[in-house]
Formats: structure tokens, sequence, C-alpha cells
């Protein structure tokens, strides 16, 4: 599989040596990328699809040039290459545009995970926004007002749409449809700070309602096992919702496709039980599937959240949080961050500290504690003997 990350010169500094030839392509910039060679030289190179097929070129070795210059010097080339190749050529509509080959550059290299999300994205939001417009039709002010209109019904779902949008209009500029994107610089609405988890006390709410829930329907009681297994487990939505049957082993979860790509999820006893239950009751290839058609997966998360959440008194939390939660609880039993880290599939610690709250209670006890030791110690200093010296020179020389 190729490698793909957003090249940054600190990045490419720390690439080294392999036996064999490879190359880190860029997400920022389609086609272009850096080649290691074993005897550890580094080149910026660009490949560009054309009408006349692939052209190939070399910006150099890595050293000399910074990522921007290199990234600077691609769009012009291929805005170049356009100007003489599709000269008096309108640009594609934005759907057409999306369709051919931003999809076949761009799209198709992505994670099944995160085709589905840009497909939906696409479809809900920037298609019937922008779908019709040629793509140098669209001007800075269209992009704003929409973002804007977005930004009041979802903010969240609009940064998203955003980040999209600037990704395909890249790529525009890459294609020589446009020189410049209409969606730079739109700053993305202020994120939610991630602070919220269960107390001890709401987590047993919680689990209350949702043993009511439990006996009830084959949808509400499905939907109580996945909201259980995310609190067990710290898996992400998508992991539980979407588990397929063989990915489930006697004492883990073998993930085939996660955010991070494949890892493993240890289960506690609490996550089996509730797992080898699951899967006496259904022969279907998910482990959660549609009520009608077991066939297929359940069609969306579990929506009986919002009732479970209003009658167990935590109505700001997300169903997300519940994740939030159980790092927190891992880390107030003494539970060391880089094993939360791996707990959650989380590729760098600093995404862990994030999420690794701590209630009030202990911090409040964690001050007492560091109270009472610095005590002890200024309590042996007083008892110091030279303590009775320098107390009486003190009174001296106030007098």
């Amino acid at each position: 599989m190729p490698r793909r990350k957003r090249l940054t010169d600190a990045g490419i500094a720390r690439l080294r040596a392999e036996a064999r030839e490879y190359t880190v392509w860029d997400t920022g910039v389609a086609g272009l990328g850096v080649r290691v060679r074993p005897t550890g030289s580094r080149t910026f190179i660009y490949h560009r699809k054309t009408e006349a097929g692939i052209r190939k070129m070399s910006f150099g070795p890595a050293a000399l040039r910074t990522v921007e210059d290199v990234r600077r010097a691609c769009l012009t080339a291929a805005g170049a290459s356009d100007a003489g190749e599709g000269a008096g050529k309108a640009a594609p509509l934005f759907r057409d545009f999306v369709a051919g080959s931003w999809m076949t550059a761009c799209l198709d290299r992505c994670k099944p995970s995160t085709q589905r999300g840009f497909r939906a994205l696409l479809k809900r939001q920037l298609l019937p926004a922008f779908g019709a417009r040629r793509l140098d039709r669209i001007a800075r002010i269209d992009a704003i007002r929409w973002f804007e209109t977005r930004s009041r019904e979802a903010p969240g779902a609009a940064n998203k749409a955003l980040e999209l949008l600037r990704q395909i209009l890249n790529h525009a500029i890459v294609c020589g449809h446009i020189a410049t994107n209409p969606a730079r610089g739109i700053r993305c609405n202020p994120g939610r700070k991630m602070t919220r988890f269960l107390s001890c006390e709401e987590i047993g709410r919680l689990h209350w309602v949702l043993d009511r829930y439990a006996g009830g329907s084959a949808s509400q009681a499905q939907q109580a096992d996945i909201i259980r297994l995310l609190l067990l487990t710290g898996c992400r939505r998508g992991e539980i919702v979407y588990l397929r049957r063989n990915e489930v082993k006697s004492d883990r979860l073998e993930l085939a496709d996660s955010k991070t790509g494949p890892r493993t999820v240890l289960l506690n006893a609490g996550a089996r039980d509730i797992l080898d239950r699951r899967l006496r009751q259904t022969d279907s290839p998910w482990v959660f599937p549609s009520v009608t058609d077991p066939s297929r997966p359940r069609a969306r998360e579990p929506g009986l959240w919002y009732a479970v959440r209003r009658e167990a008194g935590i109505e700001d939390v997300r169903l997300h949080d519940l994740r939030h939660t159980v790092a927190s609880q891992a880390t107030m039993n003494g539970v060391p961050l880089p094993v939360v880290a791996r707990l959650l599939g989380h590729s760098d610690v600093s995404m862990t500290m994030r999420y690794a709250h701590v209630g009030d209670a202990e911090i409040e006890a964690a001050a007492e504690r560091v109270g009472t030791a610095v005590g002890a110690i200024m309590g042996r200093h007083c008892n110091h003997p030279s303590n009775g010296d320098s107390s009486a020179t003190l009174s001296s020389e106030s007098r």
C-alpha cells in the first residue's frame, strides 16, 4: 500500500533509508512525493496525469528546498502544462470534476471508511451547493456564504465539509482548471472543548437505564448493547456499529479498518459476554445486523442514545464522550498514558492527553496529598537545629 502523509520539512528529515527504495506521497498536492533511496538520499518527485499519459518530474534533493516551495512549483508546472494542453477548454462543472479527476486521483486512494464519510459530505452538502457550477465560477464570496449558512445548522459538519471543499479545489488547481482556491483562508468554527466524561454516579445511572431498554424491542436491545460496548471498550462508534463477525476473536477484536488503520482491541469480561450473546443470536456476517435484513449492517448509529441520556440525566453527553470516559477511568486508575493510547488506538500520545481528563474530586485529592507531603517537609525543616538561630537573628534585625 502506498505511504501517504502530509509532508513537512521536519517529517522529511526523519525519513530513514530502507533496504529498498520507497516513496512517501503528499496528501496536500496529489502526485507530489519524496523518494528515499537505500543510500539515504531524499528527492522530491511529481507525477501528474495528462491526456498523453503520466508526466514525471523531479525537483531535486529534499535537503535543498522546502516543501512549500516545491508545492508551489508543482502547481505552477501543472498550470503551465494545462495551458498548453487545454487552451480554450472551459473548466468542468464541480460535480463532473468530483466524479472524474478528483475521484480517481484522490478519493479512490482513501480508506473505505474515509470514502464513506467524504461521499456523505458530498451528497448532503457540497454537491447541492456547488454541483451545477463551473469550477472557475465558484467565487470566494460563494464559499463564505455557503459556509456561514451551514455553520448555523451544524458547525462541526460545516468544518468537515469546508476541509473537503478545500481539498477538491486544491486538486482543481493542480489540474489547471483554476488559479487560486476560493475556500482558502476561511476560518473554521471553533471546536467544542472535549472535557466531558461520566462520573461514577452517572455511569451507574446510565447502566440502570440501559437495563430497562435491553428488555424492549429487538432494535432497542441491540442499541443498548452497542452503547454498553462503547463504554466497555473505548472503541469509536463505527468500529462497533459496523463490527464484523470475523473480526471477533475469543479475547479480542481484530479490526481490519479503523481511523488509524488495522488494530487490535483486547476485550474485558463484560464486553466478551455481550459479544458472545450477540453472536449466538444471529448467523449474520455482522455483529449488529439490520433488523429487517440480517445480510446488511445497521443502517445508522444508535438513535436510542438521545432517549437514554435524557432519562439518565446526562443530556449534555455525546456518544463519543463514552470514549473519553474510558480514557479518564484508565488514567484515574493508574494506567500510564502510553498504555491508554494503545487501548484507544491512538497513534500519538498527545491525542490521548486530550481524552484522559481527571475529575475535580481526583484533583482535590491530589492537591491534598501534595499539601500533606509538602507540609511534612516543612515540619521537618522547622524542627531543624539551625532554625532557632535564624529566628533569633530575624528577631534582632526587626528590633
